[in-house]
């Protein structure tokens, strides 16, 4: 015997039929066929709308949106915006600066390396002079390279000026001072280079005034990036120092 109801509802409902021709089966209203059950007594099962209930608690304990006519701090009426904005990209301008003051770091202290190497090489004697000579005079001075460098990783953790200041001094004495000798020293030898072919160092085949120079080159504008992104940050924490001040 099959139960009917009127008007769609989403009560599910038991349907059977005679029980020695057929098994009961669980139907939806207004649906077709069934799925098989253990033979129970006729009745109806309701079932609550669960997925109405949890999307309802959901939006009861969902926050309200914020507007503009909502409640504020005191002491303002929200058109200081502009200020907060102004200090969050001043300390992401000093992560920026911070990443790009770094990776010129790295660069000079590869060439830094590799000038020790060929140190290392022509004064212990691994490899005869006609593949690598002896270094010149600038490269001695220029191994104090590193001092400038150790203190601006050090001033990075807690924003250290002293530190970025005495690194900034160090790079013009331990780095920029050393390369405009050397500049003056081989060039000499790049002259008789250029007029006669003829190369009084070699490195590994190659003459070693014109290495030399392509290094120089490459360290200069390492150095002079780095005074120039060491100022800019410099001037950032002098303003981020200023405005704790005034707090």
């Amino acid at each position: 015997m099959l139960m009917s109801q009127s008007g769609p509802s989403p009560i599910l409902r038991w349907r059977s039929s005679s029980a020695a021709v057929r098994q009961p089966r669980w139907s939806f209203p207004g649906g077709r066929g069934g799925v098989l059950l253990p033979p129970l007594s006729r009745c109806r099962i309701f079932f609550p709308s669960f997925l109405t209930l949890f999307l309802g608690l959901r939006s009861a304990a969902a926050p309200a949106m914020a507007s503009r006519a909502g409640p504020r701090a005191a002491g303002t009426d929200g058109s200081d915006y502009q200020h907060r904005e102004r200090v969050a990209s001043h300390y992401q301008m000093s992560v920026a600066l911070k990443t790009e003051i770094k990776k010129l770091i790295y660069m000079q202290v590869a060439i830094w390396l590799l000038l020790a190497a060929q140190m290392c090489v022509g004064h212990l004697k691994l490899l005869p002079h006609d593949q690598v000579s002896m270094p010149y005079q600038w490269e001695y001075p220029y191994l104090l390279s590193i001092v400038p460098s150790t203190f601006g990783l050090l001033s990075f953790p807690r924003n250290n000026i002293s530190y970025l200041v005495l690194s900034m001094i160090s790079t013009g004495l331990f780095s920029i001072a050393p390369l405009i000798y050397g500049s003056m020293e081989m060039f000499p030898a790049a002259q008789q280079l250029y007029r006669h072919g003829k190369a009084d160092r070699l490195l590994f085949g190659i003459s070693a005034v014109s290495v030399m120079y392509l290094l120089l080159v490459v360290a200069v504008q390492v150095h002079g990036w780095q005074l120039y992104y060491s100022k800019k940050l410099l001037d950032s924490w002098f303003t981020s120092t200023q405005e704790k001040k005034r707090k």
